[in-house]
């Protein structure tokens, strides 16, 4: 009988819990509403006590301390979400679950999941980025995500202002940083409106891309991963990814050989569940 593995995307709207096999076949899946810490764990023990899984794998929301070594190693830290603020979330899995657990972060896990099955399972190395009410980036090489002594926050990158641009940017520790002025928090902060309302504005999607485009020729030359995913809600613009890389070609000005810039920066293939197949991968022992 094939093993049974365990998933959770923790994030700070849902939690969505689910077992699957180590195919990526996913058996049952339930969305739950993230309430406070209490009511959440005992809506995910719910779930999983009625199946008999033999680890779990955990794409948690954060900041959350992801130094093994750390007092607080699987604590969420200082989040928006003030009730879950020093919430020891691997502790009390742990405590809940009785099975082997390995945590990373959301945006690690979906980056796992679009490798080992989606828009990356053909390369060696990916980049996942998520571009909705925050930044953030999951780098995997060879099959492990990517972490230091804590997760990379890449969405808090510095990048030159658009000339056209007087938004002083949203982040309340840097202002104008990559997600103060690229998320879909500073595209409402900065026109009064959603993306989702303003997608007939061309000059709102050259921003943005502009934006985009120097994170991802930043990420490129620091880390050079084979590809590149571009996912989250402000990326469901049907002009945006092409306008990335169209501005992306622009600013790297050939400094490289880019053979195919539509096979380096491309979208996400596993419509939205990459994140809980990538959670199952990480206990995914071979």
């Amino acid at each position: 009988m094939a093993k049974l593995l365990g998933g959770i995307e923790a994030g700070g709207t849902n939690f969505v819990c689910a077992v699957g096999d180590a195919e990526g076949n996913v058996l049952d899946k339930i969305t739950l509403p993230t309430r406070a810490p209490e009511e959440t764990f005992q809506d995910v023990k719910e779930f999983f006590s009625q199946h008999d899984i033999e680890a779990l794998g955990v794409g948690g929301f954060g900041p959350i301390d992801l130094d093994e070594v750390s007092a607080t190693y699987g604590t969420i830290l200082n989040t928006p979400k003030i009730k879950w603020q020093q919430v020891d979330l691997l502790g009390r899995l742990k405590q809940d679950m009785q099975v082997p657990i390995k945590l990373t972060t959301d945006v690690n896990a979906a980056a796992l999941g679009e490798y080992r099955f989606g828009a990356a399972r053909d390369v060696k190395s990916c980049l996942y980025i998520t571009v909705g009410t925050g930044i953030g980036g999951g780098f995997i090489h060879e099959g492990k995500p990517y972490t230091g002594k804590d997760h990379p926050e890449m969405g808090h990158i510095l990048l030159s202002k658009h000339k056209k641009d007087t938004f002083a940017g949203s982040c309340p520790f840097h202002g104008d940083c990559l997600e103060g002025l690229a998320s879909g928090t500073a595209i409402e902060a900065r026109y009064g409106k959603k993306g989702i309302e303003l997608t007939d504005d061309p000059e709102v999607w050259e921003i943005e891309a502009y934006y985009l485009a120097q994170a991802v020729m930043n990420y490129l030359l620091i880390l050079s991963p084979e590809r590149i995913i571009l996912g989250g809600g402000v990326m469901k613009q049907p002009s945006l990814l092409p306008l990335i890389r169209e501005k992306f070609i622009e600013l790297f000005q050939g400094y490289r050989d880019i053979s195919d810039v539509e096979k380096l920066i491309v979208a996400p293939t596993l419509n939205g569940d990459q994140g809980i197949l990538g959670a199952m991968e990480l206990v995914n022992e071979e």
